[in-house]
């Protein structure tokens, strides 16, 4: 009787702590589904504003005619991205050009002087620092639950529940660099 309450007890001890550990995982991947959330919001806001943005300039650029309406399209295949790694990639192409206007804006002293633009490029720096915020907590949240997907023991019961790991937002390459500012200028 003895060895059996042992042995009860040990099953008891490792379905509660698998259990424990389940819990856990399901806790950091709902995080990260929540601050994934978080980073749809924001940009759905930048997807918002870039129309309004684009009509603003439009008339004042019009040789950056080509620049508008990658960015309306990059917005239109962003908003409909399947996954999250196409979705970055797409928003990373976005920053970049967002970056461009906001640079030729600076060259036309009537299009720096009008309050609708003025406003729309004020809310559009506002929203782009709520997403890189967002996208920081995105990342330490994913860091978070891939560590629990990979660290022993949890390793163990995220394996034998099919929990996979999440993909961290990286920004690409061209944002990583300098941009030459006098390229924006030849057409």
């Amino acid at each position: 009787m003895n060895t059996f309450l042992i042995i009860v007890i040990i099953l008891v001890i490792v379905i509660v702590a698998i259990i424990s550990i389940y819990n856990t995982l399901v806790a950091k991947k709902n995080q990260v589904s929540n601050i994934s959330a978080g980073v749809d919001t924001q940009l759905k806001k930048r997807y918002d504003l870039i129309p309004n943005l684009v009509a603003a300039v439009k008339e004042y650029l019009i040789h950056e005619k080509e620049t508008l309406q990658k960015v309306t399209e990059l917005r239109n295949l962003a908003m409909a991205a399947k996954n999250n790694g196409e979705k970055f990639e797409l928003n990373n192409q976005i920053s970049k050009l967002l970056g461009g206007i906001f640079v030729a804006v600076e060259a036309y002293p009537n299009l720096k002087a009008n309050e609708n633009v003025l406003h729309l490029q004020r809310t559009l720096t506002e929203v782009e620092e709520q997403l890189s915020a967002a996208r920081r907590a995105y990342n330490s949240s994913v860091m978070d639950y891939n560590n629990a997907c990979e660290m022993f023991p949890t390793n163990i019961v995220a394996s034998l529940f099919n929990f996979e790991k999440r993909e961290f937002f990286e920004a690409s390459d061209s944002e990583k660099t300098t941009p030459n500012v006098s390229e924006l200028f030849k057409k």
